[in-house]
């Protein structure tokens, strides 16, 4: 096929495709309310707002959010405002709430913020900070593949067309030296896009040898016999590459800046929390994770998806663009303007209060950050 026709059907698909979306993290499109919560006695509303609307997913790499619903962080930071949260299960939905103004601030992976931010032409989100690295493996059948090489000719998942694991794979596969149609996912490595939900099942079933996914779809793999073949994490500078970014509405933190320091100094004080009470915190993510999505993930899937998440405040700016490169050479994606995707002026008016250093922005931070 000339290579402009697959460029043209490419086009065609994504057009009406929510391209570079994160469905790997999530099991659906609705949302849940989060419901109400207890307010201390005495406290004062910021900004005079009778809540902040909260979104994250109900998985694992959203662990911040998890644990700071849990245990309380979001809600004491913000006084008498109200924290509400939303549960999504894929990026689209959330995105689709922020984009309508039914949430405020939300806990969303790299590929449905920049297609979020490329749909609005730049003009109603900003990711202001970060929250979890990692947390992505090929997970293989060990009958069948016993080495990286053996991957070519096998059937290897993703979780959705275009989304941040598609991509990943798809350019990995790539420096392999492998030819794949990133439309159709034929070529020297079949690429079968399948949700997390179901990934499992086929893997159970021989229909896949593979699937290159997130936690703790990776683990659960892991459980039924299938073995790490590949740590997304040792394909990136430090082992480290954004998995889940903190997005606000451009609106909400113009108007209310006061607001959103506030939701940014609870995610700061819960990563610290997390990362120096690892266990406690896995139980409390997994406890928030059982009522958001109503069951708790067993111990053998809990435990070593959860040591393969790193929490951060850095949203580890340059990879995000890297993914980004990485779609548009496999095709799914035209050469998207990031410029201005990035306002670290509140994350590090923060950071700089505790000592910290600043944290950068790889040179996609706004022209005009909201004013303090």
């Amino acid at each position: 096929m000339p290579a402009t026709t697959a460029l043209r059907r490419i086009l065609a698909v994504l057009a009406v495709l929510p391209l570079f979306t994160l469905a790997a993290c999530g099991y659906g499109s609705q949302a849940k309310d989060g419901g109400s919560v207890e307010i201390a006695a005495g406290a004062k509303k910021i900004d005079g707002l009778d809540e902040v609307r909260i979104g994250y997913f109900g998985n694992l790499t959203h662990g911040t959010a998890l644990v700071g619903n849990n245990k309380g962080f979001f809600q004491k930071a913000l006084g008498a405002t109200e924290a509400r949260y939303a549960v999504f299960n894929a990026g689209p939905s959330e995105i689709e709430a922020l984009n309508s103004g039914s949430i405020d601030i939300g806990w969303i992976g790299p590929s449905p913020a920049i297609n979020g931010y490329i749909k609005s032409q730049g003009t109603n989100l900003r990711i202001i900070g970060g929250s979890a690295s990692g947390g992505v493996k090929l997970v293989v059948n060990p009958d069948t593949v016993k080495s990286l090489k053996d991957v070519e000719g096998k059937r290897i998942a993703t979780p959705q067309l275009g989304n941040t694991q598609d991509v990943a794979f798809l350019n990995w596969a790539a420096e392999q030296g492998w030819d794949v149609d990133p439309l159709s996912g034929k070529g020297d490595v079949t690429v079968v896009r399948s949700d997390n939900k179901v990934t499992p099942d086929a893997f159970a079933s021989g229909s896949v040898d593979g699937a290159w996914v997130p936690e703790p779809t990776a683990s659960k793999l892991v459980a039924e016999g299938g073995k790490v073949l590949l740590d997304e994490a040792s394909l990136w500078p430090d082992r480290k590459f954004v998995i889940t970014n903190i997005v606000v509405r451009q609106e909400f933190l113009n108007e209310h800046p006061k607001a959103v320091e506030a939701v940014l100094k609870a995610s700061l004080e819960t990563n610290r929390w997390i990362n120096a009470h690892p266990d406690e915190a896995k139980a409390a993510a997994n406890e928030q994770l059982a009522a958001d999505a109503g069951k708790a993930l067993p111990a053998e899937v809990l435990d070593p998806a959860w040591e393969s998440i790193r929490f951060t405040d850095d949203p580890l700016a340059a990879t995000l663009d890297a993914q980004a490169v990485h779609a548009v050479r496999a095709g799914l994606l035209k050469q998207p303007d990031l410029d201005g995707i990035y306002d670290l002026t509140l994350l590090n008016k923060l950071l700089e209060a505790e000592g910290e250093p600043p944290i950068d922005d790889a040179g996609l931070g706004a022209e005009q950050p909201v004013s303090r």
